[in-house]
């Protein structure tokens, strides 16, 4: 039988919230800044490849080294382009360390640690050199995150004086807010203020931004049911009387095929369906139609493949 002193204890201690109630908590912690109104920009953005022919090859080795290849060809210019990423992370060091090169002979090494200083705390040291030029480039990235709070800083290396950007989202019971700047140390001068409020649920999610307070935009998406997915995007800038808009939706057909379409406002059609083959290997078509010059062609094809082993 308990104390009545153990009981009076217990009253008056606080209850740690359990691990898997805070993953369920939506607001835990909020997304970064560059991705607020995401879900809505993936409804338009994924699954189409105009006037592309895309192959894409990921493969981790058993040393645990990951490989992700990509070629690419324009087939209106004809312009072929290609990159290799290898990435390696080391768990016991919170250290992943992540080497890139492409086709313009560009060289990138990143360098990152995290959950290791501080619980929540991510530093990374991004590093470009271009071997032909000899031009060499890099920038120094810290996120913090922890319940209602998400914030970011990055100072590029540049001796003459460098940019900072920063930025910060907030969130409470699905209300986000966030704010991103820019201060240019070589001029004194801020380059850049963004603003974003956004609201976010289960199945729905609204965003508005203003950039520099002259770009005005916003997005809305839905989760319609577990196949249909929905989005419209609005964008506007001051002085102009242009708006521009567009609606997509994505639907899942079975468990191997997905079929998407969006229009806006200039009468651009896109069409894309992706179907996955068999495990691992994935296949992309897709079309954009200028319905405004139907008759007069110009329109693009898309195809891409993606394996993963």
């Amino acid at each position: 039988m308990r104390s009545a002193g153990a009981a009076h204890a217990d009253v008056g201690a606080p209850r740690a919230v359990p691990e898997a109630a805070r993953a369920a908590d939506p607001m835990a912690c909020p997304p970064a800044y560059c991705d607020l109104g995401k879900s809505a920009r993936d409804v338009f953005n994924k699954g189409y490849g105009f006037g592309m022919v895309k192959l894409e090859l990921k493969t981790k080795s058993s040393s645990g080294v990951e490989f992700n290849a990509l070629g690419s060809s324009n087939t209106d210019t004809g312009k072929a382009s290609g990159s290799l990423e290898t990435k390696y992370k080391d768990k016991c060091h919170g250290l992943t360390f992540t080497q890139k090169w492409n086709t313009d002979n560009t060289l990138g090494t990143e360098i990152c640690v995290e959950n290791k200083m501080v619980d929540g705390l991510k530093v990374a040291l991004d590093t470009t050199f271009v071997p032909n030029t000899g031009k060499k480039s890099g920038k120094l990235k810290t996120t913090y995150k922890r319940d209602y709070v998400h914030v970011g800083c990055s100072v590029d290396i540049d001796l003459s004086g460098p940019t900072v950007y920063g930025w910060a989202v907030v969130g409470y019971e699905g209300w986000l807010a966030g704010y991103q700047t820019a201060f240019d140390t070589a001029k004194y001068k801020v380059t850049q203020r963004n603003f974003a409020l956004g609201y976010k649920a289960e199945d729905f999610q609204l965003h508005t931004n203003v950039n520099d307070g002259t770009e005005f935009g916003g997005s809305i998406y839905q989760k319609v049911t577990n196949k249909v997915e929905t989005s419209v995007n609005l964008a506007w800038t001051a002085g102009s009387n242009n708006t521009r808009f567009g609606i997509a939706g994505r639907y899942q057909l079975d468990e191997k095929s997905s079929v998407a379409a969006k229009v806006n406002n200039a009468s651009l059609i896109g069409i894309g369906y992706t179907h996955t083959l068999r495990p691992g290997v994935k296949l992309t078509l897709s079309g954009l139609i200028d319905g405004k010059n139907f008759a007069a062609g110009g329109h693009k094809l898309g195809l891409a493949f993606e394996l993963e082993a």
